[in-house]
């Protein structure tokens, strides 16, 4: 893929501000220093966060500063950022726990090693130092009102629903990030234009200097719902090439287009017009590339035909998990070692959701016999013996 400033500045970019002119004129000029924050509220990095490292990514490729910014701090507060409730806090141990294999997980996309080397920062570094002094100073940038205008504030205040000042400060803590790091740019998904532009305030204010935005492109379907994330159907970078293919494959069709731009690095010119002439076949490519670029050539082409083995010929898995025999040997006791329980058991039969050895279950008491091989729901295979 040919990497250009304006490629970087466009494929899959929702907005640059103040303008795309003036970023790709100081890109021009310089090596620019640029991060995107990543807070640990779960244990690991997901499809969305995925978005932001490919975007990373091709800025480092063109030999720009790259910096992957863990918000211990910001962590621990919650970004309020689409909530119509106060986020639940964490403590310094839940975050730094959460975060404990993000940097391997991130460097299947950026590389921290070489000349070129991203950078790691964890945002506590300089807020745990700051004192009340500080933010008070800091905080008289900002106004009531520039944070209560925020779409979610404003639907609260209308539902009688309760804003913690904690809330506010959200986005303060952020912009202090871009203070402290000096960076020319700051990258996110458009639903963090708010928390973004409240750096560029106090860069403003503090360091009379100009700090762009990139925001980029959600991965949402035709309702305006992330995939992979919050829909029932997330994916995380701690998954396997398997399930990650095949969670792709389960994508609907009016975002594989989409997907190609955020998720991979292929050229775009006539994808629409391939997605809408076989869907099927350019969803499969979606999910090779993707997988290709996280865990490689081998275990892209591997999960390929395990999806192919397993969902399109309806086959035995190539990779089922073994069980071994228990107690009376029935359908029912082996199962439930595996933590599903006698109900769920019961209903997923009801569903004829459980196969074995391609044959749907209408009976709990089943007797299993060594080399049965169990299909339970669409992604969970299991072999006896």
């Amino acid at each position: 893929m040919d990497m250009t400033i304006d490629h970087v500045l466009t494929r899959g970019v929702f907005d640059v501000l103040p303008k795309k002119e003036g970023l790709a004129s100081l890109m021009g000029k310089k090596k620019i220093r640029l991060y995107q924050g990543f807070d640990p509220s779960a244990p690991s990095l997901h499809l969305g966060n995925y978005v932001g490292l490919m975007k990373l990514r091709q800025f480092q490729k063109l030999g720009h500063e790259v910096i992957f910014l863990v918000g211990d701090f910001t962590g621990m507060i919650g970004d309020p950022t689409d909530k119509m409730a106060m986020r639940k806090k964490l403590t310094r141990e839940q975050v730094l726990e959460n975060c404990k294999a993000w940097k391997e997980q991130a460097s299947r996309v950026i590389d921290f090693t070489g000349e070129n080397a991203a950078k790691i920062l964890f945002n506590s570094t300089w807020s745990d130092k700051l004192t009340f002094k500080d933010i008070i100073e800091i905080t008289s940038n900002f106004t009531v009102q520039q944070m209560i205008e925020r779409d979610m504030f404003d639907k609260r205040l209308k539902e009688q629903k309760p804003i913690y000042l904690h809330e506010f400060l959200y986005p303060v803590a952020q912009a202090i990030d871009s203070v402290e790091m000096d960076v020319d740019l700051e990258i996110g998904g458009s639903d963090q234009i708010f928390n973004m532009m409240a750096g560029r305030t106090l860069m403003k204010a503090m360091k009379g200097k100009e700090k762009y935005v990139l925001a980029t492109k959600l991965l949402v379907d035709k309702d305006g719902s992330k995939v992979g994330k919050t829909t029932g159907n997330a994916l995380f970078l701690d998954s396997t090439p398997n399930d990650f293919y095949s969670g792709i494959m389960s994508f609907p069709d009016d975002v594989i287009v989409l997907g190609f731009e955020l998720l991979t690095e292929v050229e775009l010119s006539g994808i629409e017009e391939q997605v809408q002439s076989n869907p099927m076949q350019e969803k499969k490519c979606l999910a090779y590339e993707t997988v290709k670029i996280l865990w490689g050539e081998d275990k892209a082409k591997a999960a390929e035909e395990n999806f192919i083995h397993t969902f399109q010929k309806r086959e035995q898995p190539l990779a089922a998990t073994p069980l071994a025999l228990v107690g009376d040997n029935t359908l029912v006791t082996v199962l439930e070692t595996t933590g599903l329980s006698k109900s769920e058991i019961r209903r997923l039969i009801d569903q004829h959701a459980i196969d074995v050895d391609g044959n749907a279950v209408t009976d709990l008491k089943i007797i299993l016999q060594t080399g049965a091989h169990i299909r339970v729901g669409k992604k969970a295979f299991y072999r006896i013996g």
